[in-house]
Order: C-alpha cells, then structure tokens, then sequence
C-alpha cells in the first residue's frame, strides 16, 4: 500500500520568501520548521514558518511530482495558488486539523 503526501508552502512574518516542500506527515514538519529543527536550513534562516497553502495527496510519489513542478513554476504562481484559497495569508498551521 502506498502512503500518502502532502505538498506545502512556508513563508515568513513579512511574506517575502517562499518556500516549497514535501512530506508524509504535514503536522511534523510544519512544526520542525517551526521550531527550526535544522538549524541551518532554508526555513531557519530566513525565518520562513508560515504555512500559508498545501495540497493532500493519496501516494506520495504524485505529491513528489507536484512539488518539483512547483518549484519549477514563477513567484507569481506560487501566489496564485496561495491566493485562491488563504488571501489573508494566515498561518493555517492550528487548522490543518479541520482540513485533514
């Protein structure tokens, strides 16, 4: 059986950085970039903890796809997809529980 994945963006307190990733467990890494789990990551550096958008997927492997192909796409993009569903940009970390 395959698992399933989730694709997020972060950004920071001024959302002027934007960060793509992908994972198996949304709650856990969304609190590891919180809490700067790597300390000398992307995320920890640029303060991005944010999470202002994601998408849930039944196998990871297609959530892996969508996230190159986002990471591939314009800023623009990104903001886009942020905008369709979170316009405010708030952090939907305390949420993602009503979403799941």
């Amino acid at each position: 059986m395959k698992k399933g994945g989730y694709i997020y963006i972060l950004t920071n307190k001024n959302n002027t950085v934007l960060y793509t990733g992908v994972t198996n467990n949304l709650n856990r890494r969304i609190y590891e970039h919180k809490e700067k789990f790597i300390k000398n990551s992307f995320t920890a550096k640029y303060n991005a903890s944010k999470l202002v958008y994601f998408e849930t997927f039944q196998d990871i492997e297609v959530a892996i796809a969508r996230e190159k192909q986002l990471k591939g796409g314009s800023r623009a993009k990104k903001e886009a997809l942020i905008n369709s569903i979170n316009p405010e940009w708030k952090d939907l970390y305390d949420e993602i529980d009503v979403f799941m």
